[in-house]
């Protein structure tokens, strides 16, 4: 019995299942709808699919470094529940999918998804639906980035923040200039800077802080009827203190609030006896922007009843 792309589509609404596993149990059962759910059930993928509607939001954030290769990579993993995320066998995935993306440089999660998972044989798809069988809950490969360079990584928290930064340097990848890296990433993890340097912040993000700042100072009785150039003055030194709060570069260093960070990785390309400058970063807070459960367990206790 044939099966279509039409029949393809029908199985993968029904139950929720990848395209090739669908395509596989319809080859499978011979076309018949009913028996390639049934193939599905049995080989524990429906069960994994009707689990992805729950919401995950805890789970790890996990960096990976090689020095030697010069990439890294850094990646979130959501779970349902804390617990999972501190699960040795959940960590161990996620780390395999870390080294999957230095590996393979995929371009997307969709791409990650379809590579062999580093140290196995499976799909890091598969893989991943194993470990919702195994684990029990719904887990999602959110997002990742892939740098390659001079890397430092920090995670802070158990994988509750994670950092890698990259650096343009002609110093040494050694112990200080490590200790340094970790110095600025754990600066990115605390503070989480909007932007690497006033330069980077887009025009229009400085025009609509302009604007807030006039329309304050006109709301001000006592600041309304200063000239313009007085005004001008107090603008300018408002978007100042706005680069000190959003640019990494130009925010306080919180190891020494004497410095910025500018002024740090001056004095350290200086000691190194090199030069340096941070290119880019990326910070990941594990389950940022995705909206958690909130379990009413009264209510949940008073259905049961009814």
């Amino acid at each position: 019995m044939a099966f279509t792309a039409k029949d393809v589509k029908e199985l993968r609404e029904k139950t929720g299942c990848g395209m090739m596993d669908c395509k596989k149990a319809l080859t499978s059962s011979d076309g018949d709808m009913e028996k390639a759910i049934e193939f599905l059930r049995e080989k524990g993928l429906a069960a994994a699919a009707k689990k992805s509607s729950r919401i995950a939001a805890e789970g790890v954030v996990c960096t990976i470094v090689d020095p030697e290769k010069k990439v890294g990579a850094m990646i979130e993993v959501n779970s349902e529940t804390d617990f999972v995320g501190k699960n040795a066998d959940f960590i161990a995935f996620v780390e395999a999918c870390a080294k999957t993306v230095i590996e393979n440089n995929p371009k997307d999660v969709e791409a990650l998804l379809a590579c062999t998972i580093a140290g196995g044989t499976d799909t890091v798809d598969a893989a991943l639906k194993d470990k919702v069988l195994t684990i029990g809950e719904n887990l999602q490969i959110r997002r990742f980035v892939r740098y390659e360079g001079n890397l430092v990584s920090y995670t802070h928290g158990g994988g509750r923040i994670g950092v890698l930064v990259r650096f343009d340097t002609d110093c040494d990848y050694t112990e200080d200039f490590v200790t340094f890296g970790k110095d600025v990433a754990m600066q990115i993890a605390a503070i989480n800077p909007a932007y690497l340097c006033p330069e980077a912040v887009p025009a229009d993000v400085v025009e609509k802080e302009k604007e807030i700042v006039l329309a304050q100072i006109e709301n001000d009785p006592k600041m309304a009827s200063k000239p313009d150039q007085v005004k001008e003055k107090m603008v300018t030194g408002r978007i100042n203190k706005y680069y000190k709060e959003a640019c990494l570069l130009c925010q306080p260093f919180v190891k020494d609030a004497g410095m910025d960070v500018a002024g740090y990785v001056a004095e350290t390309a200086k000691k190194l006896g090199g030069s340096i400058q941070i290119a880019e970063y990326a910070r990941f807070e594990k389950g940022e922007g995705i909206e958690k459960r909130e379990d009413d367990f009264a209510s949940e206790v008073a259905g049961m009843i009814k």
